[in-house]
């Protein structure tokens, strides 16, 4: 399993530069990877293609960028400019439908058939990703297209995807899936069997399972429960993450945090090796201490 970490938001007028230092000490720092999300801040893609420019060498990662705002020929056109920015081999597309109450209530787009949407955006981005011409016409959406930026090899694609149909398009169409706030019960119950016998049965590789969760190596567990309980509780209230959360067990965001010592942490971070994950994303979200002490242990991870 290798180990890459998520890069947090940044804010002021220096948060390119901010984000390029934490790409550098990550890559400085023996981690295979490092993601980051789209939500509010700045533009994740535009981001990594500045800060990853001025490093060489690391896979980076977006976990991930909705789809609903753009065509899927434009993010293919911006994803493609990236990859030519970073260097071959280098970036990995994360991409998701977002929840209801973002792509409705705030971007005003009808979320009433996710599984057709991102169905029929993949018709659109994949063949313009293979360098190839987008000539597809569907029920939400439409494309012929084809685009000259002249990056070299193919970017891979990773689907956000929890329920088994979502499971079963990433594994028939993507390299894989990109979790967040799913635990290792359910991992390994349910999201691996899933993807890698559908990826099985249409002849494909076997796919990649990217987990993200909070880590915090700690003597003070509860503090760092309570933090995390506050800092992760909107997740809770998401349909799709509640449900994984149900699956596993637990009560809340916090109950899926990985937490404790280095042998407890350790000891979860093989739990999820042994699931099926195949790369896991680490949120580092306390500060001081518990922050540099939670980063040698996972550089002595990243370096097993």
């Amino acid at each position: 399993m290798r180990i890459g970490v998520s890069l947090g938001e940044r804010g002021g007028a220096e948060a390119l530069t901010k984000l390029a230092d934490d790409v550098r000490r990550a890559a400085d720092d023996g981690f295979a990877s490092a993601w980051m999300s789209n939500i509010f801040g700045v533009d994740a893609l535009t981001a990594l293609a500045v800060a990853g420019s001025r490093v060489p060498g690391i896979e980076l990662g977006t976990a991930v960028v909705p789809t609903y705002p753009r065509h899927p020929a434009a993010l293919a056109q911006q994803v493609r400019t990236v990859a030519l920015a970073l260097g071959e081999n280098r970036l990995a597309l994360g991409i998701g439908l977002s929840h209801k109450v973002v792509i409705e209530d705030m971007y005003g787009y009808d979320f009433g058939r996710p599984l057709r949407h991102m169905d029929e955006y993949l018709s659109v981005l994949l063949p313009l990703l293979d360098h190839e011409t987008a000539s597809f016409t569907g029920e939400t959406l439409r494309g012929q297209i084809g685009l000259t930026v002249p990056n070299e090899g193919r970017v891979p694609v990773l689907l956000a995807a929890l329920g088994p149909k979502m499971l079963q398009l990433a594994a028939e169409r993507t390299d894989g899936t990109v979790l967040w706030m799913t635990g290792p019960v359910t991992v390994r119950e349910h999201i691996a069997p899933t993807i890698t016998a559908a990826a099985e049965a249409a002849g494909r590789p076997a796919p990649r399972i990217v987990c993200v969760l909070p880590v915090c190596v700690t003597g003070d567990a509860e503090r760092a429960r309570e933090r995390a309980a506050k800092a992760f509780e909107v997740y809770g209230t998401l349909p799709s993450y509640r449900a994984m959360m149900d699956r596993e067990g637990a009560e809340g965001p916090a109950d899926l945090a990985i937490i404790g010592d280095e042998d407890a942490v350790g000891a979860r971070l093989e739990e999820l090796a042994a699931a099926g994950v195949t790369d896991f994303v680490a949120g580092e979200f306390m500060p001081g201490d518990d922050r540099a002490r939670t980063r040698a242990f996972l550089k002595s991870a990243a370096a097993r």
